[in-house]
């Protein structure tokens, strides 16, 4: 018996006492998950990355301006395939905060827009904008109304914020979100993520995880390949967590994300955002990975012993 991460698997010990529960964390297939700039990228500079995602610990080696350019190139589709499906224009100057899943009420989709003033502050001093996408089960209807109150949002904040919710989420698009988006947010409920694995899409294509400590985050996050949201606390309550993650949030967006990602040298490169995407592809791609995540399993519980 396992979990699919390594919290995962403390959370099923705790509900099954007396089993021996341990983890294989999940992984994602490179090369299907993975955009056309980025493939072509890997391909010149670390041949044979999709086959051994392990190669990409040598992404030193991929010049910052044609990194840079890569993510351009997948922001740039993006940007068109939302102008496509919602008519709404956005800019490829200004920051992207993607978030996509299934629509469900512990993802809490809804906790950046606890604070409406304080997200508007922060646009009026960073503009960035908002790109949504994700379906509920027919029969979660907390999940649907979830869906009702972010296109609420997307009124309330007309003018102040870009903002769009792609419809008809599917891979296809996943692939457009996880690979145009700079920022991938993410923001369960603790300790209910299991594993979470778009996150992991996300690294393969320069996106940073902008995440709670939960799931597979939880142990990916080293401090320097991305950002994370509050700290491994589990407060007495799930109003006092929210309270204490919606701050937390709102803080490290306004300290450390946004103001990275606009600090830019004379060639206008963000030269430190680009460093936290090199210790992405080093730290996280060569472990969430498939590749691996089948090693694991049939050395660990598919092996026939005498």
């Amino acid at each position: 018996m396992n979990g699919v991460a390594k919290s995962n698997a403390e959370v099923s010990r705790q509900i099954f006492p007396g089993y021996a529960v341990h983890a294989v964390t999940n992984g994602v297939h490179a090369s299907t998950w993975t955009s056309p700039s980025f493939a072509e990228m890997y391909e010149q500079h670390v041949p044979g990355w999709c086959h051994e995602p392990e190669l990409l610990t040598r992404a030193d080696r991929i010049p910052d301006e044609a990194l840079w350019a890569a993510h351009q190139a997948s922001k740039q589709a993006l940007l068109e395939k939302v102008r496509e499906l919602t008519g709404v224009s956005l800019a490829l100057d200004r920051p992207i905060l993607g978030f996509a899943r299934r629509m469900t009420a512990y993802k809490r989709a809804d906790l950046l827009f606890t604070d409406i003033n304080r997200l508007k502050a922060i646009a009026g001093k960073f503009p960035f904008q908002i790109v949504m996408a994700g379906k509920a089960h027919p029969n979660d209807t907390a999940g649907k109304q979830l869906i009702e109150t972010l296109h609420a949002h997307i009124r309330e904040l007309a003018g102040e914020i870009p903002m769009a919710f792609l419809p008809d989420y599917d891979m296809a698009l996943a692939l457009h979100m996880v690979s145009g988006s700079d920022l991938w947010l993410n923001t369960p409920l603790r300790p209910l993520e299991a594993s979470g694995t778009s996150g992991m899409k996300a690294a393969i294509n320069g996106c940073l995880n902008f995440s709670i400590l939960d799931g597979w985050w939880r142990e990916g996050y080293d401090g320097t390949n991305g950002f994370a949201i509050g700290n491994d606390s589990h407060p007495d309550s799930i109003e006092e967590q929210d309270r204490l993650d919606s701050a937390n949030l709102f803080k490290t967006l306004t300290e450390e994300v946004i103001p990275c990602f606009y600090d830019r040298d004379a060639n206008g490169v963000p030269r430190q955002w680009i460093k936290r995407i090199r210790r992405a592809f080093a730290t996280l791609v060569p472990q969430f990975n498939t590749w691996r995540m089948v090693q694991e399993y049939t050395t660990k519980y598919y092996t026939r012993r005498p």
